[in-house]
């Protein structure tokens, strides 16, 4: 896992131009504290009418809990390091997090933003996937996370949307035997 980690981290970081790289680095800005989220959580309840709304709920919903999975929980279990600053040919390696390299909160949150809208309004979650994926793979190109962190951050945003769309029926089953 290492091995393949360290070669998708090199080459997915030596080969943005500068072009991709301050277009990568703006969707990351816009990203960080889950801005961009909430910004197209709040245009889609002013625009979209009900169904916005349910969406933008959904979506805010499933941030949450993803965060609170990968931020509170995984990232205090587990204290990976972040990918070596030599792995990575670009001087954005010295602006990272302290914090532990898995999971990528900021692709769980995107994930689980985007797989929350996408079944309650399939435009605007169509719409939310083009950041989404800027954002996990600015996260590695970066330097801030190996590909493994991305994926692990993928794969409990996804969980967060499912939870989050199940959670009202599985509250009535348990509720309701």
């Amino acid at each position: 896992m290492r091995r393949t980690d360290r070669r998708l981290t090199q080459r997915i970081a030596a080969c943005a131009t500068p072009g991709v790289h301050r277009t990568l680095s703006a969707v990351e800005e816009c990203a960080e504290s889950t801005k961009l989220w909430c910004g197209a959580a709040a245009v889609m309840a002013a625009a979209g009418g009900r169904r916005g709304r349910r969406a933008a709920g959904s979506g805010l919903a499933a941030l949450i809990v993803a965060q609170l999975v990968s931020n509170g929980l995984c990232k205090q279990l587990s204290d990976r390091p972040r990918p070596p600053k030599e792995w990575i040919p670009h001087d954005e390696v010295e602006d990272r997090p302290e914090s532990s390299s898995f999971p990528s909160g900021h692709t769980a949150a995107a994930a689980a933003f985007t797989a929350a809208v996408l079944p309650a309004f399939p435009p605007a979650g169509f719409l939310c996937t083009v950041p989404a994926a800027l954002v996990a793979f600015e996260r590695v190109q970066s330097g801030a996370h190996y590909p493994s962190d991305v994926a692990a951050g993928a794969a409990i945003g996804l969980a967060a949307a499912w939870f989050v769309r199940r959670s009202p029926r599985l509250a009535v089953r348990w509720l309701l035997p």
